[in-house]
């Protein structure tokens, strides 16, 4: 077996159960809080999963990183994007500088970035971008495979090894942003391919083109899978086909994440279909992972469905860059907040035998 292969395998398949008991010990918390039952909604159950992933009924995330993976698609040669590809390297950079949507938002919510160039289509080198290029681009789906099926491995390995690092320098929760222009191209076929979802359902007009461009789009993700013929029940056989590096690199952040035991945050559309990935290569992913926002992209609610999740945000957005990540970070703060500072019934010294009722009624 190769070794990249067997290594992918082992992490893959060394992902472990979150700690139930801690899950059983951080609800019952949760239900003794000095509140109606369940009346905090998400929140509640955003703090009881991070303890389920820490193994700690209380958690503060005082170091929080959004990983960007940067590269381009050759699939641009078919004038599916609005924007040049020389973006994708111009963002890179903008990125560093704290020029861009994510940037802003990171800072506003004090949190990091690491920006990754797993394939932008130039020579390339900047102190604060991390150069793991594969190589400069994908090939163009529309004639041939994104990549080889050992270069979708690379790249997933990439995103785990960025995982372990960000563990290392002691971040504790982490989200998933892109940048490639073409990229709602690959990530739309990979959606269609995985899901058997019709094309027309999953593709959107991305960061904007017109309608002609927009039809021109849905073809060349048909022609893609046709000419591709990726299969849908090995997740890296599609990504290679019909993907892109950075999708792969993000599935790879999304499996390292539950193999390293990091809360995980997914932004939007494009983020999700790389979660969708690791997903179905393990389906213990999807225990380390939360929601961001609701994208604009169509494919999104296909993606987050098949998910089984949902956005804790709906503010219209559909940037991308990993731009809601550190807003839902925020949400998550606001969550830990509840479970570590609210008063019990009992330190609050209010008798709630009003609620046993109410908790039989809701197994409780």
């Amino acid at each position: 077996m190769n070794t990249n292969i067997k290594q992918l395998s082992d992490i893959i398949n060394g992902i472990r159960d979150v700690n139930e008991e801690i899950l059983i010990q951080a609800d019952k918390r949760m239900t003794s809080l000095a509140k109606p039952l369940k009346s905090l909604g998400k929140l509640e159950e955003i703090a009881i999963k991070l303890s389920g992933i820490t193994g700690k009924i209380k958690n503060n995330i005082n170091k929080k990183m959004v990983i960007i993976m940067c590269s381009d698609n050759g699939v641009v040669e078919e004038g599916v994007a609005s924007a040049p590809q020389s973006v994708t390297l111009s963002q890179t950079i903008n990125f560093t500088k704290g020029l861009t949507g994510v940037a802003v938002l990171a800072k506003a919510n004090n949190t990091d970035l690491m920006v990754v160039d797993v394939g932008i289509n130039c020579d390339f080198n900047h102190p604060n971008v991390i150069n793991k290029k594969i190589r400069k681009s994908t090939n163009n789906i529309a004639k041939e495979s994104a990549m080889s099926y050992d270069e979708a491995i690379k790249a997933m390995l990439i995103g785990i090894e960025c995982v372990k690092n960000a563990k290392e320098l002691g971040y504790e929760i982490l989200g998933v942003g892109e940048m490639g222009i073409g990229n709602t191209s690959t990530s739309s076929a990979v959606l269609s391919a995985l899901t058997d979802t019709k094309v027309q359902d999953v593709v959107g007009r991305g960061a904007g083109i017109t309608d002609e461009a927009f039809e021109k789009k849905k073809k060349v993700v048909i022609q893609a899978i046709e000419v591709n013929k990726p299969d849908k029940t090995d997740p890296i056989d599609v990504v290679s086909k019909v993907g892109g590096f950075d999708i792969a690199a993000m599935a790879g952040v999304f499996i390292g994440a539950a193999y390293y035991k990091v809360p995980v945050i997914i932004d939007g559309f494009i983020s999700a279909v790389a979660a969708i990935i690791a997903f179905r290569l393990n389906s213990k992913t999807k225990d380390y992972m939360f929601t961001s926002h609701d994208s604009k992209e169509v494919g999104f609610k296909v993606a987050i469905n098949e998910l089984g999740l949902s956005p804790l945000l709906n503010l219209d957005m559909g940037l991308g860059e990993g731009s809601g990540c550190p807003l839902a970070f925020s949400i998550v703060d606001s969550a830990c907040a509840v479970m570590n500072n609210m008063a019990t019934f009992e330190e609050a010294e209010i008798n709630d035998s009003y609620l046993d009722e109410l908790k039989i009624l809701n197994n409780i």
